[in-house]
């Protein structure tokens, strides 16, 4: 087989491959075993028909598209090692001569991973920032634990207040008009979490049990709907029930009840350790963050649009499953944020720019320092991952080579001991 890699603009180039006469002769072979068991011909048993036969009524020809899903990936594929091109989206593939007896040629249009021109990336200076834990951080963290030890009691008389859970029923109308997705029947809302449109929850703080309220809002101009954006709606609302969270006192009863401290004392105590550990994580991350954004930010990438769009698939996936987590699904959240799926997209596009061209720039960091995975890390990792998980470290290497997870394990240990390369070569300032 013969390939020629001709490299263009824009991270795209042509790669052009020459498939010897004999694997054709091999694939048309293949094609005709698998084309002739689909074709009924009176006198002849399904998939018994004559091959010269079958060439004379359908042509040899009927079988280039069977044998072109034999042969292209194959050929692709070892084009691909052969030139060591390293391909980030699918082919365009033209193909320029094939027949029977004859050599197969075929053009694929490649948009291939960037070229990065590194720019300074070692003694890189990064400022300080604070993370040091103070009582009113304490205070807070015990009222967020003090919130999630919260009883939720069904209040029969009252008004809803802002932080109670309300169940209730509702129709969006525009105009007189009731609208598409506007209407449902005991939602669990809770008031001032901002899950509605601005406007909706503040106004039925105060609703009683059974009250019913006309609730007037305005959509945002980016709304997905081009009938609503911008525009005024009025919905019917009638609150049928609400829970309120009744608060535990934050006492040294409270203490026992949530941790393995005997008074409230020891639990600030242990809280302010936890949270100290946890700012000290935080700034770690936030000084490896600043230094891989400075060495991305110093490297000249020409990133292809489509490996932004691809990372942008994988947020987008990622943000649907958080919310799955919270107990929203995607289509209710563009319902009531007023987006869609392209200005979510847009949204995101920044951080998936950025994402991909700090992954650019570590690998080439990597590539140029010549930072290795050795055997020794990957038995490490697979260590760690097993006291996370509480399964044998050989159970999960089999589990990561059954899923082809390794590519992706090698790739995480590589980009963090590039990161702790750069850590070790810069400085914080004060």
């Amino acid at each position: 087989m013969a390939t020629k890699w001709e490299k263009l603009e824009n991270n795209q180039g042509v790669l052009t491959v020459e498939v010897e006469a004999e694997k054709v002769n091999d694939a048309l072979d293949q094609a005709f075993k698998k084309v002739v068991q689909k074709v009924n011909v009176p006198g002849f048993r399904k998939g018994k028909m004559p091959r010269k036969m079958f060439e004379a009524r359908f042509g040899v020809e009927s079988l280039y598209q069977e044998a072109l899903d034999i042969l292209l990936p194959t050929a692709y594929g070892q084009a691909v090692r052969e030139t060591g091109i390293e391909p980030v989206d699918r082919p365009e593939v033209d193909v320029e001569k094939m027949g029977k007896d004859e050599t197969l040629v075929f053009k694929a249009t490649v948009t291939v991973k960037p070229e990065v021109k590194l720019g300074d990336y070692k003694n890189l200076t990064i400022e300080a920032k604070d993370f040091g834990v103070t009582d009113e951080s304490v205070d807070a963290e015990l009222k967020r634990m003090q919130e999630r030890h919260a009883e939720l009691v069904v209040v029969e008389e009252g008004k809803a207040e802002n932080g109670d859970i309300v169940s209730i029923d509702f129709e969006g109308f525009q105009d007189g008009v009731a609208f598409e997705g506007g209407k449902a029947e005991d939602y669990s809302l809770e008031l001032g979490s901002g899950t509605f449109i601005a406007g909706f929850e503040e106004q039925l703080v105060g609703l009683a049990i059974g009250e019913e309220k006309e609730v007037t809002v305005t959509f945002p101009e980016e709304y997905h709907s081009p009938n609503l954006a911008g525009k005024e709606a009025k919905f019917n609302v009638k609150l049928n029930s609400f829970k309120r969270k009744n608060l535990p006192v934050l006492d040294d009863e409270f203490a026992k009840d949530v941790s393995e401290f005997d008074t409230l004392d020891e639990l600030k105590a242990d809280t302010k350790k936890k949270l100290e550990e946890k700012a000290e994580k935080e700034k770690e991350n936030y000084e490896r963050e600043q230094l891989v954004l400075k060495a991305s930010e110093n490297a000249e990438i020409e990133i292809p649009s489509v490996m932004i769009e691809q990372e942008l698939d994988q947020m987008v996936k990622e943000f649907a499953q958080r919310l799955q987590y919270q107990g929203m699904n995607i289509e209710l959240y563009y319902q009531f944020s007023g987006m869609d799926e392209s200005q979510l997209r847009d949204q995101m596009r920044a951080d998936a720019t950025t994402r991909v061209r700090t992954a650019l720039t570590l690998e080439a960091i990597a590539k140029a320092e010549e930072i290795k995975v050795e055997e020794a890390d990957i038995t490490a990792e697979l260590e760690k991952l097993a006291g996370l998980y509480g399964r044998p470290a050989d159970e999960l290497q089999k589990l990561f080579a059954a899923q082809d997870g390794m590519a992706g394990l090698y790739q995480d240990i590589q980009t963090r001991k590039t990161v702790d390369f750069l850590v070790a070569q810069s400085k914080v300032t004060a």
